[in-house]
């Protein structure tokens, strides 16, 4: 049985499964005394197998900390992870090792996440020896990079022996998603991961991971500012700011009738092309809505 989008077309409806990995009072602090941040404060979460989430905020809300508390990259200053039911233990090499083949991310600078030393190559065979690949022959090592490849529209053959630097970005954010289709995890963190791109490439991208979400039903976590964004591809939404989740539910719910006044200015302040852009600061608005009372 299908259902109807956001736009009107009829789709098919999403597989949406228990809770695989949530978080309970999270908080990440930097630095002490009067120079202490509060950059996650009191955060919970619940996020479920096969969930598209948009975790959305303006620099230096807190999302891109929370990403990398939940990839295991930064460490809760308080609070709990839980995984799989249980309190989420990644103390040492080996378990983090497997958390990360469940737990992946693509990021907002192509050009950052790839060593520069390495070739195409190397950077998908490691994909392959993550999953325990490292025993497979190199006839059966290259025809799963291809097939990785093919998925994003790349051929291998064009890439081998490449460094990452020899790409465009649009064939560097491709080549991410081709990992991600190696390594088939259960939640994938994208962290704006179109806003380098051109907007033609930028669809491309999203159709991508859309479509690699419905091969494995994977969850997939955009941190993001754009509001659009979150509303057309999220079956759930949290706003962030300073540290602090003020607004959470379902796209219609958080966006189409926002309760917090920072989600409405949000809302706001997207341009609108059938209207004259208000390029006035918040100050200024808030002045002439006081001079008009």
């Amino acid at each position: 049985m299908s259902e109807p989008g956001k736009s009107g077309e009829m789709s098919e409806p999403r597989k949406i499964g228990e809770v695989f990995l949530a978080g309970k009072n999270l908080v990440r602090e930097f630095g002490h005394g009067d120079n202490k941040t509060i950059a996650v404060n009191n955060v919970d979460f619940e996020f479920r197998r096969g969930e598209i989430i948009s975790i959305v905020g303006e620099s230096g809300s807190g999302k891109t900390t929370l990403a990398k508390m939940i990839l295991g990259l930064l460490n809760p200053t308080r609070g709990e992870i839980y995984y799989e039911g249980k309190l989420r233990d990644i103390s040492s090499h080996a378990k983090r090792r497997l958390y990360w083949q469940n737990i992946q991310a693509i990021f907002q600078d192509p050009y950052s996440t790839y060593n520069i030393f390495h070739k195409i190559d190397s950077v998908l065979l490691d994909c392959i020896r993550l999953q325990g690949g490292g025993n497979l022959s190199p006839g059966e090592k290259t025809e799963k990079m291809k097939v990785a490849c093919n998925f994003v529209n790349l051929k291998f053959e064009e890439l081998s022996n490449k460094y990452p630097f020899e790409l465009s970005g649009g064939q560097m954010q491709r080549l991410m998603i081709a990992r991600i289709f190696m390594l088939h995890p259960r939640l994938l963190i994208a962290d704006e991961p179109t806003s380098m791109i051109d907007a033609c490439s930028r669809a491309t991208i999203l159709d991508m991971l859309l479509k690699l979400r419905d091969e494995i039903n994977m969850t997939i976590v955009f941190i993001t500012h754009d509001m659009g964004l979150a509303y057309y591809i999220s079956d759930t939404v949290y706003i962030m700011e300073k540290g602090k989740i003020v607004e959470r539910g379902s796209a219609d719910e958080a966006i189409l009738n926002p309760k917090s006044d920072y989600t409405k200015r949000l809302l706001g302040d997207v341009p609108k092309i059938y209207e004259p852009w208000d390029f006035s600061s918040p100050e200024e608005k808030s002045r002439d809505v006081s001079q008009s009372s």
